[in-house]
C-alpha cells in the first residue's frame, strides 16, 4: 500500500472479507454522524469492494454522487462488477497519495480504515486529499485504536504474543494499531475548523460468534500471523499451535473482544 511497504492483508480474498465485514447499517448511522446528506459530492478513499460507497451514495440522494477509489485493481474489478449499476456511482483505481484532480472537488470526503495501514504516511494522504475537497467541505476520517488488542480472557502467553505480532507489523508492513487517537490532532494542527470526535465501539463480540466476525478476525490473524512465522518459535507447537489456540479462544462464548471507533470530522477553511 505504499512505496516501501507491502499491504499487511494483501491476499486473493481481500474483496470478498471487506465486503462481507461491512455493516451497512453501521455504515449508514457513522456517515450520519459526519453530517453526509442529500445532493452532496463524496469521496469515498480507500473504498475496497464498493460496498460502503454504494451504502453514502444511498444517503446524498436525490441529487448526489458518490466516488470510490482504491489502488488494487482486483478490489476496483469487484467494486464495479457488483456496485457500479446506478446513476450517480462510479469507481476509479487510483492512489490516495496521487494527483486526484481529475475527479473534480467534493463536498465530503471519507476514509475508513485506511491510515491504520500507514504509520508513516497518514498526514500526507490527508492532506493530499484534502486538496480535492471545496473550501467548507467535510473531511471525515474514522478509524480504530488499540486495534486487534481488546481481548478477554487471554491467557497471558498469547496476550505477549498478539502485542509483539502487532510491533513486527509496524516495523514490516507500516500498521498503526492507534491511529484513532491521532485522528483529532492531526486535522487540528492542518487547520481545520469546527472539529468534531465521536467514539463508539466498532468489534463488540460477546456470547456466540458471528460468521462475519469468525471470517474477518480468523483471516487478520492468519494473515498477520503468517508474516511474522518467527515470533512463535517459542509457543507450544509454533505459529500452527497460536493459530489453533486463538481459534479455539475466539469460538468460545465467554470471550469478549472490543475495538473503539474514532470519527473525526473538520472543515476545509
Amino acid at each position: 500500500m505504499s512505496d516501501t511497504y507491502e499491504y499487511l492483508m494483501e491476499n486473493h480474498q481481500e474483496a470478498y472479507r471487506l465486503d462481507i465485514k461491512t455493516d451497512i447499517e453501521a455504515v449508514r448511522r457513522q456517515a450520519l454522524l459526519c453530517g453526509i446528506k442529500p445532493g452532496a459530492r463524496v469521496l469515498d478513499g480507500g473504498c475496497g469492494s464498493g460496498k460502503t460507497t454504494t451504502v453514502l451514495h444511498s444517503l446524498v440522494q436525490p441529487g448526489g454522487r458518490a466516488v470510490g477509489v482504491d489502488f488494487a485493481p482486483d478490489r476496483i474489478e469487484f467494486a464495479k462488477s457488483h456496485y457500479e449499476k446506478e446513476e450517480g456511482i462510479e469507481f476509479h483505481l487510483m492512489d490516495l497519495r496521487g494527483d486526484l484532480g481529475s475527479l473534480g472537488a467534493f463536498d465530503f470526503i471519507w476514509i475508513r480504515f485506511v491510515l491504520e495501514y500507514y504509520l508513516q504516511g497518514a498526514v500526507d494522504i490527508i492532506e493530499n486529499t484534502a486538496r480535492s475537497l471545496k473550501p467548507g467541505g467535510t473531511l471525515c476520517l474514522l478509524d480504530l485504536d488499540h486495534n486487534c488488542l481488546g481481548h478477554y480472557p487471554l491467557p497471558d502467553q498469547m496476550e505477549r504474543i498478539l502485542h509483539k505480532l502487532v510491533e513486527r507489523m509496524a516495523g514490516k508492513y507500516n500498521f498503526d494499531a492507534f491511529v484513532g487517537r491521532k485522528l483529532y490532532t492531526c486535522l487540528y494542527d492542518l487547520g481545520f475548523k469546527d472539529i468534531n470526535v465521536h467514539m463508539i465501539p466498532h468489534h463488540l463480540i460477546f456470547g456466540d460468534l458471528k460468521s462475519s466476525d469468525d471470517f474477518n478476525w480468523i483471516k487478520k490473524v492468519e494473515m498477520a500471523s503468517r508474516k511474522a512465522g518467527d515470533l512463535f518459535d517459542s509457543y507450544p507447537g509454533g505459529y500452527q499451535g497460536f493459530f489453533k489456540d486463538f481459534n479455539a479462544f475466539f469460538h468460545d462464548p465467554r470471550r469478549f473482544t472490543y475495538t473503539p471507533l474514532v470519527i473525526c470530522t473538520g472543515k476545509k477553511p
